[in-house]
């Protein structure tokens, strides 16, 4: 087997590339060698201090590098083509959740993952880290009855975030991430409702197209319910985002960040806690292993999986739409 570093590229130089970054610098086994953005000047930032080279198309960076694995961390509705690109050429990707703004794009992803010989994972981080795995251990063999998701504070500036003919907006930009947890503790979820605040928080000026406050009903194939109550609030509130899961014989909750990520409660009489770093080294840390090993079976989380997530996600935007409750 090749002991040769994995030469990596980015695609998208904005604020999660930012997280990105250190984190695959700090990885071992592998050189950041391309960057690419619209904005040529975000890419150079990345690229210049690297001694990596820095592009405005993407097809130009793929088109000329010869890259082994690739991080795609552009807004969302920009993620079919280079994921696409990247896969039929067999390049290992790491694509920023959520997969794809629509379902034809995510089914596309999908169906590039499945007909490719590479890795392509998706970043939500929750997928068997060792907070997900206690939970889970705890609550093994009792019936799930009640999750509630709370994520309130600032967001951090992205421009398309605020704006839904960009593919923003709470559901898909936070909410999502919520729903995904859910799903691994609770299972599928069947029917979706949403309801949104008239109160402006972050947006005072109303110049905004996203709801500031959000509460999504999630009713699982199991029988349990599971709320995500979200809340944009502005710049200097604290933040908190935790999960609270009620089952048969467990009350559990599970903080999210900032800082280090913890659980707590009792299960069957015993109590619980533990506290873990970011999960997110973690996630990249398997995905390298995956790609390493030819195995998409390693990863976290697939295309195929976070698809399933964003049918829930965008049954939850209809629903906030029309007011009443819909089929996933």
């Amino acid at each position: 087997m090749s002991t040769a570093p994995l030469r990596a590229g980015i695609i998208g130089g904005g604020w999660i590339a930012r997280v990105h970054v250190p984190a695959i610098d700090a990885a071992p086994g592998v050189e950041l060698v391309a960057a690419c953005d619209t904005e040529l000047g975000r890419a150079e930032a990345i690229a210049g201090p690297r001694g990596a080279r820095a592009y405005a198309r993407w097809e130009d960076m793929l088109g000329t590098e010869r890259l082994d694995c690739l991080w795609v961390c552009t807004p969302p509705l920009h993620h079919r083509a280079p994921v696409v690109a990247a896969l039929a050429a067999g390049i290992h990707v790491y694509l920023e959740k959520p997969v794809a703004r629509t379902m034809p794009d995510a089914e596309a992803i999908v169906a590039a993952a499945e007909d490719s010989a590479a890795v392509c994972a998706v970043g939500y981080q929750w997928h068997a880290t060792e907070l997900l795995e206690q939970a889970r251990a705890a609550i093994g063999g009792q019936q799930v009855a009640m999750l509630v998701g709370r994520n309130y504070g600032p967001v951090a500036g992205r421009p398309w975030f605020v704006d839904q003919a960009q593919g923003g907006g709470q559901i898909l930009e936070r909410g999502s991430h919520h729903i995904d947890l859910q799903r691994a503790l609770a299972g599928e979820v069947v029917a979706a409702g949403a309801v949104a605040s008239a109160a402006r928080l972050a947006q005072s000026d109303g110049g905004a197209s996203i709801d500031d406050a959000l509460v999504l009903l999630l009713h699982f194939r199991s029988g349990a319910l599971g709320t995500v109550h979200t809340a944009w609030s502005r710049d200097g509130q604290p933040e908190l985002y935790a999960t609270d899961v009620i089952a048969s014989d467990a009350t559990i909750t599970l903080e999210l960040g900032p800082g280090p990520y913890r659980i707590d409660g009792v299960s069957a009489g015993e109590p619980l806690e533990g506290e873990y770093a970011d999960p997110m080294e973690r996630s990249i840390g398997r995905f390298l292993e995956a790609a390493r090993a030819g195995d998409r079976s390693l990863v976290f989380c697939t295309p195929a999986d976070a698809a399933r997530t964003l049918a829930v996600a965008l049954a939850c935007e209809r629903a906030l739409e029309s007011g009443r409750l819909v089929e996933v």
